[in-house]
């Protein structure tokens, strides 16, 4: 196979003493390139080490008579920017990502890639990117953060937050959360967005086998690291190995199911189909919900679990999930081991892979004085913590193209009932409204005008919490808003509610007093209801019909800079969110 950096060498005659003004020797130029990628910055945990871990990526690819050459694009962090307008440019961070990602590759001429991020849109970004370059490459997850004294993780700093301002604890107490939940390097330390993508990325099967998710600062990460810089090298001279001869409706498939047993974040709703267009693959919200149906829920880690995510490598990681749901997973599916899934699946059996995580969990348990079992963290496939998964696409007169809940987070009491309607126009208002105990049990509490054309699609982590947090409100209200929730949300909460407010969808047309029916297990978003009265759905079609014609767009919140391209060229979030152009 001839590779693609020979082919340009000689277009370009600056190139050579260009990359040697770089630092490259003379015979490193005629070496398979590989692109080394990575979000390594001092944003956050997540990618301040990745550069101890491209050093391992590139001596792999050296030792494999290659030359890596590390480019980086860091990413933001939801947690820093929570509750400021920096939220807002969190999704979008994720287009900028891919396409940098795009430029870096596409500017100078590469043979292989290797792809390194931890967290919540540099993982997806970087999953773009990957399909747009397209050139054989590999993902390499930067793992996750142990957890703190007490099994202390950052999720739960929203629920102390809430109690501090409900004067339920010190700030003291509140202070100790703080200086304790981030412990080390790598993503937080549950099944947030982050550690989700990070296990999406090994379904996918363009990472190793059992390297999404494991210990940042385990040293398993950097032989896996260099074991990544050595098959990017083999990848980069083998025939149709490039991500769109792998990556196929089957993996998404793959991954979705492997989504639903680990009950992951309801962004993945935003990322994968927005990956999946990358390749040319429709992946919508319909397509979770069809598969999460009776999909066996099998993960006990926070936030709907009992224990931090660290422990999910120790329990066998994807592996082991996989080998739970075999039956109902595509093992056929090519990934960047130049293998099937189901060869890997076998490999790693014989190979001692779980062993190796039996004794990492032994070594868990003497730190924390615990007793936990394999078995505890990831449930037999007959004792499932749940059976129809744990995502719910719901659609009705409020939610014509749909909106997302994560059901095994939500309290039961709200799978089925009809609330008053309580509407904001902003989250700093919702926000103060629960907080201040200003609205009550039995209402429909909303946030509009925050979706991806509207704001940006922030995180309405702050109000989830305030409510789930809360025990007179947690199991007597809900939260439907066009924004989106971080992957640590849970309670009566609705995402994704789509067309968005910013569009004319029905959420915008919403009024105090409508009465709005939740029904989870018959997938129905609806109003009901006006002023309290019920109404036929006809009625309500003519009072809506109504509302639209009085109704008229906002001003824009962004007039300049990429907030402002994003928000003209965003595709509804059921489609995942991504930039779209279309000719005029």
């Amino acid at each position: 196979m001839e590779l693609i950096s020979q082919k340009i060498r000689g277009l370009a005659p600056e190139l050579d003493p260009l990359r040697i003004g770089t630092g490259w020797k003379p015979e490193d130029l005629s070496k398979p390139q590989v692109i080394i990628e990575s979000t390594f910055g001092d944003s956050h945990p997540g990618s301040g080490h990745l550069d101890i871990l491209v050093n391992e990526v590139r001596r792999g690819v050296a030792e494999a008579g290659g030359h890596g050459a590390r480019y980086f694009c860091t990413d933001i962090c939801d947690g820093e920017s929570q509750g400021t307008d920096g939220i807002n440019f969190s999704l979008v961070s994720r287009e900028m990502i891919a396409g940098m990602i795009e430029i870096h590759a596409n500017a100078t001429p590469f043979d292989g890639g290797v792809y390194l991020a931890s967290c919540d849109k540099g993982l997806p970004g970087n999953l773009m990117g990957l399909a747009r370059v397209n050139i054989p490459s590999i993902v390499v997850p930067g793992g996750t953060m142990n957890a703190g004294p007490d099994m202390l993780t950052l999720e739960q700093l929203g629920m102390y937050s809430a109690k501090f301002h409900r004067g339920e604890i010190s700030q003291e107490k509140l202070n100790w959360a703080k200086h304790n939940a981030c412990p080390s390097c790598g993503a937080c330390s549950f099944i947030g967005t982050a550690s989700t993508m990070q296990i999406m990325a090994e379904a996918l099967g363009l990472a190793l086998p059992g390297s999404a998710l494991m210990p940042a600062t385990s040293p398993d990460l950097l032989t896996y690291a260099y074991k990544a810089g050595v098959q990017a090298v083999k990848l980069a001279t083998m025939e149709h190995m490039r991500p769109s001869d792998l990556v196929t409706l089957k993996s998404f498939e793959n991954a979705i199911l492997v989504h639903g047993a680990v009950s992951g974040s309801t962004n993945c709703l935003l990322h994968l189909p927005a990956i999946a267009h990358e390749f040319g693959i429709e992946i919508t919200g319909d397509t979770f919900d069809r598969l999460h149906r009776n999909a066996r829920y099998l993960l006990d880690v926070r936030p709907a679990g009992r224990w931090p995510a660290e422990v999910f490598y120790y329990a066998g990681g994807v592996p082991a999930i996989m080998e739970e749901i075999r039956s109902h997973l595509h093992l056929d599916v090519m990934t960047v081991t130049g293998k099937t899934l189901g060869e890997n699946l076998e490999d790693l059996k014989r190979d001692g892979f779980y062993e190796r995580c039996e004794k990492w969990l032994g070594e868990f348990n003497s730190r924390y004085h615990s007793n936990v079992t394999r078995e505890d963290i990831i449930r037999p496939y007959d004792k499932a913590l749940g059976t129809d998964g744990s995502i719910a696409v719901l659609r009705g007169n409020l939610a014509p193209e749909g909106a997302v809940i994560k059901h095994t987070a939500c309290p039961k009491e709200m799978f089925k009932a009809v609330l008053r309607a309580r509407p904001f126009d902003s989250e700093e208002e919702c926000l103060d409204a629960v907080l201040n105990h200003k609205v009550q049990k039995g209402d429909a509490v909303f946030i509009r005008y925050e979706g991806p054309k509207g704001s940006g699609m922030p995180e309405m982590f702050y109000t989830s919490e305030a409510i789930s947090s809360d025990k007179e409100l947690g199991r007597g209200i809900a939260l439907i808003t066009d924004g989106r929730f971080s992957g640590a949300s849970t309670g009566p909460v609705i995402g994704h509610c789509s067309p968005e407010a910013a569009d004319g969808g029905p959420i915008a047309l919403v009024e105090e007093g409508d009465l709005i029916q939740i029904d989870v297990m018959g997938r129905k978003l609806d109003i009901v209801g006006v002023k309290g009265e019920r109404k036929t759905p006809e009625e309500i079609e003519e009072i809506l019909k109504e509302r639209r014609g009085r109704w008229s767009p906002r001003e824009r919140k962004y007039k300049s800079g990429v907030m402002r391209m994003f928000g003209q060229h965003a595709a509804s979030p059921m489609k995942g969110a991504y930039m779209e152009y279309r000719e005029d």
